[in-house]
């Protein structure tokens, strides 16, 4: 079976609005805040939670490192609610995403972060795992805790492989 070449892409709120936000601290700051010391950049990401018996979540999570060429071979969404990767390092990282074709992901798509650059999946998003390229990889992530399967999984069929 060939394989599916997929190329990197920049990491840019138009390209990446479909599959959710980009969060940084990029242009002006929305407001000033702490005495004018602090530049406030608000409300970044379309967070959704799902339900009443839902609620937001910190975790943190410590990744090993990956490499390109990288075969994508997993990829999962959240049905119930949104999920926010927030790296606690300046070191890029992959985000791959792929629309929905009727309950499987169509090809994947892999944008690379720019140092500071996390990013808020929308609920529903077909996403790779973390794939950080150092080891120890830290991420705050922000995501729905409470009720139901929030967790969808799907092997691809196809040989994907994310190049440069």
């Amino acid at each position: 079976m060939p394989n599916i070449e997929i190329k990197l892409e920049p990491l840019t709120p138009k390209a990446f609005a479909p599959f959710g936000d980009i969060i940084e601290a990029a242009g002006t700051a929305d407001m000033m805040i702490n005495e004018g010391r602090c530049g406030r950049f608000h409300d970044l990401a379309r967070l959704d939670f799902g339900g009443e018996a839902a609620r937001a979540g910190i975790s943190i999570f410590r990744s090993d490192a990956c490499a390109l060429p990288y075969e994508v071979k997993l990829m999962e969404r959240h049905p119930l609610g949104s999920q926010a990767f927030i790296p606690m390092s300046t070191d890029p990282f992959l985000v791959i995403v792929a629309h929905d074709d009727d309950g499987i992901p169509r090809t994947p798509r892999a944008f690379l972060t720019q140092p500071l650059q996390g990013v808020n999946l929308l609920r529903g998003t077909w996403h790779g795992v973390l794939t950080p390229f150092v080891d120890d990889a830290v991420f705050a992530v922000i995501d729905r805790i409470g009720p139901g399967n929030n967790l969808e999984e799907y092997h691809l069929k196809e040989n994907c492989i994310v190049i440069e």
